[in-house]
């Protein structure tokens, strides 16, 4: 039997609202996992594309940057805004070394 929505993921998944820096475009996080990420944005996204984004995590530590790669599962178009899911393919955690850095996505 095949499982339905929430049910088909296989990581448990986390509210969160972190600012994603999408390059051009900006969005906040809605919930998170170790292998995917839903995040809204004003951006526009193409389902299968390939993404790269940037995730800025505030720590009891400070600031750190998650720098992700993904692949585009889902759309889902909101008032305003659209809803993206994204399978991770690959991520690096990084602590920012200037300020310019938390703007950065592409390293």
């Amino acid at each position: 039997m095949k499982k339905e929505g929430a049910d088909q993921r296989a990581e448990e998944r986390v509210s969160a609202a972190w600012p994603v820096d999408l390059g051009a475009a900006t969005g906040v996080t809605r919930d998170v996992s170790a292998s995917g990420m839903f995040f809204e944005t004003d951006a526009t996204y193409a389902l299968g594309n390939e993404i790269r984004f940037a995730v800025e995590l505030d720590t009891p530590g400070g600031k750190l940057m998650l720098r992700c790669r993904g692949s585009i599962v889902r759309l889902e178009p909101r008032e305003n805004r659209v809803g993206v899911a994204v399978k991770i393919t690959e991520s690096q955690l990084e602590a920012p070394r200037s300020l310019s850095d938390l703007s950065r996505t592409n390293s």
